[in-house]
């Protein structure tokens, strides 16, 4: 349907439509831009689940083959809570350097005619001529701030302080440590992806982050610290922050973004400009690799452009909605790590598991340890938590958004 389209971002988002529309059609012209020099991406690596892979078989055999090649794999979670440890066997995980990535995704999009153009920048005063402009250049879109009233653009931030590291440790599970300072709990999760490598997630409360001197602290200092305090699971191995020049490694609060609408005549966003979910439920990379696969098909599958972008955010928005609200509850946990840390290692462990559960915060946590054990084993339990479970969720978000309609009213 578009002749021309001019993608914004060249991260997985962006550079994934690009591969299928041109496969759908290798007549399109399509750039796509991307403001950071080439193989200069920040991050270390990514994670993604069997789901991901087989949609990713369907509709790019090519590179999915290369993407699972460079993967790593897991199925064990590890968790350590001081000096005690708890592990499960789970659904298979992949780990990739996003670095590969990219490089997978940039290299089959030239080799199928897409223009992939670096240190290069789209405007957001002055689109470019084009059926259609994918802001694809994510959570900080230059293009999607500059009419975010129209957007409908929101921001809400979380409460914990965290910091994205690498570590030359090679984690051989998805690795969850907890460690008690004498300023509160601080905790990591680490995954191997590739390349004698790791990604390192560092997370505290703000109490514990200012007690630890972590906001005065320099970057080699704050390193040094942190390798003292997970010394245990990083076995000698070092954390690595940015590289020199890079700026540092920034200790961030998670902000959630969401918008009203997601497209303005011939503009559309996509992947993080669209959304985000809190990092740990891993599914960035997953829902904007989803959401290029959605749009390419919309875009097939309608005559009009206003058609396809409608049928797009209406699926995507739909899709969205039980990984979004998995999400919330995953960093509350979190926010409320007190509240499960001190139980036995196993069960805490399992409510780790349990996170994602709208009824979890409304229940005593080994009250809910009790019922999930039973609902394993009880056909009767099991229904009543999955008839019980959403009916809080709806409870819950219902107030939510009541809440914010009151807040937009007073303003």
């Amino acid at each position: 349907m578009c002749v021309k389209v001019v993608c914004a971002g060249g991260g997985p988002a962006g550079l994934y439509l690009s591969i299928l529309l041109k496969r759908q059609d290798p007549s399109h012209d399509i750039t796509v831009h991307e403001r950071s020099p080439e193989g200069s991406t920040y991050g270390w690596g990514v994670t993604y689940w069997q789901g991901l892979l087989d949609l990713l078989h369907a509709h790019d055999p090519e590179s999915a083959a290369a993407v699972e090649a460079h993967s790593v794999r897991w199925r064990d979670g590890v968790a350590h809570v001081g000096e005690l440890t708890a592990r499960h066997r789970g659904d298979q995980g992949f780990g990739i350097g996003r670095h590969r990535l990219l490089e997978i995704l940039a290299g089959r999009a030239r080799a199928l005619g897409v223009r992939v153009e670096y240190e290069s920048e789209v405007t957001a005063d002055d689109l470019p001529a084009a059926d259609l402009v994918v802001a694809a250049d994510g959570v900080h879109s230059a293009l999607r701030t500059r009419h975010a009233a129209h957007f409908g653009t929101r921001l809400h931030p979380g409460r914990n302080r965290y910091l994205w590291l690498g570590t030359t440790k090679v984690f051989d599970a998805f690795t969850f440590a907890f460690v008690e300072t004498g300023h509160g709990w601080i905790w990591c999760y680490g995954y191997a992806y590739g390349g004698g490598r790791s990604t390192c997630v560092v997370e505290c409360s703000p109490q514990t982050f200012t007690g630890l001197g972590l906001d005065r602290l320099g970057e080699a200092d704050a390193l040094a610290l942190l390798e003292a305090l997970f010394a245990g699971v990083l076995d000698g191995h070092r954390l690595i922050g940015r590289a020199a020049g890079a700026g540092g490694a920034p200790w961030l609060t998670f902000r959630t973004l969401t918008n009203r609408t997601w497209s303005r005549d011939r503009l559309v966003l996509l992947g993080d400009a669209a959304h985000t979910t809190h990092y740990s439920v891993g599914a960035g990379t997953t829902l904007a690799l989803e959401d290029a696969i959605c749009l390419a098909g919309a875009l097939r599958a309608h005559p009009g452009l206003r058609p396809a972008l409608a049928a797009y955010e209406r699926e995507r928005r739909s899709a969205l909605l039980p990984v979004q609200s998995a999400a919330r509850h995953s960093a509350q946990w979190y926010e409320n790590l007190p509240r499960y840390i001190h139980l036995p290692p196993h069960r805490m462990f399992a409510l780790l598991g349990q996170r994602h559960s709208p009824l979890l915060p409304h229940v005593p946590p080994q009250v809910y340890y009790g019922i999930d054990k039973a609902a394993g084993r009880l056909t009767a339990v099991r229904r009543l938590k999955r008839w019980l479970g959403p009916k809080v969720a709806r409870t819950v978000e219902a107030r939510a958004l009541g809440r914010a309609q009151e807040r937009s009213r007073i303003r």
